[in-house]
């Protein structure tokens, strides 16, 4: 962490803590942390940090949670910083990836701006709002929990996020998460010379979810993506009961047999993903 403080005008508790975090490159931070540094009990440390939350020191991001305030933005209480820190911080010791749109996000498959940040975990989690970003929490079967990684995030920060190909599979999987089909589609198609068209399809099967694999083999197949011989193992799993193509959108479109879809988005709208 390169933000510099006046560690003179904080006083020395307040000093020691801001030097250790910055040391541990924690910059989201519990209480239990700021009481193992400090040494304070827990009512002294509640009130040690209310303290620092006053003097713009410190942000609190909900109970128990806090982030160092870089030290050029002043008295800004509201700052949350890196929000995939903060929502890994909210994971804690839980399973979790940070998936869907906010995967998208990190993996440079979208355009758009991200006002939602996506987790997905087999621990049950609410939802929740921190500094005016919301925090959405998957569920996520133990037995479908894979296909992630460490991501850097910021210059010192790493969270575990979902590789390309899971992405891709959970936006066909969950698309109202996405944007839609267009828009998995769209990152499908911007990073196509980094994914594998084999590992897509091993992920896909392991996942075991029909209409994600008539989805997965319709968008390869549209966009020139694989072979015969993957689209060949994924219409070998093929369900005989149809599914939208975006279940987000109106059930209409003609039925195409094929990958057991109805195509309630044109052939035209996916192919034009390949010219933006």
């Amino acid at each position: 962490m390169s933000t510099k403080y006046n560690l003179k005008t904080l006083g020395p508790q307040a000093a020691h803590l801001v030097t250790t975090l910055q040391e541990r490159r924690r910059p989201v931070f519990t209480l239990s942390e700021a009481m193992e540094i400090t040494g304070l009990k827990a009512a002294s440390a509640r009130s040690f940090m209310r303290a620092l939350v006053g003097r713009g020191v410190a942000a609190r991001l909900r109970p128990g949670l806090f982030n160092l305030i870089p030290a050029e933005l002043g008295r800004d209480k509201e700052y949350m910083g890196n929000p995939y820190v903060v929502a890994r911080e909210i994971m804690g010791d839980r399973d979790h990836y940070i998936s869907h749109a906010s995967a998208m996000d990190i993996h440079r498959m979208t355009t758009q701006p991200q006002l939602v940040i996506y987790t997905s975990s087999p621990a049950a989690m609410r939802k929740r709002t921190i500094l005016g970003t919301e925090f959405r929490f998957i569920k996520c079967q133990q037995a479908r929990f894979f296909g992630f990684s460490e991501a850097w995030v910021s210059k010192q920060e790493k969270v575990m996020v979902s590789d390309i190909e899971r992405t891709v599979l959970d936006g066909l999987k969950a698309p109202e998460h996405c944007g839609g089909i267009t828009e998995t589609a769209k990152g499908l198609w911007m990073r196509r010379s980094d994914i594998g068209p084999q590992k897509l399809v091993e992920y896909a099967l392991r996942l075991n979810v029909r209409a994600v694999i008539g989805r997965l083999g319709y968008l390869m197949e549209t966009l020139e993506i694989g072979t015969e011989s993957d689209f060949a193992r994924l219409r070998e799993k093929l369900g005989r009961a149809y599914v939208l193509l975006d279940p987000m959108l109106p059930a209409e479109g003609k039925y195409f047999a094929k990958w057991r879809l109805r195509l309630n988005v044109s052939v035209d709208e996916i192919r034009a993903v390949g010219h933006t």
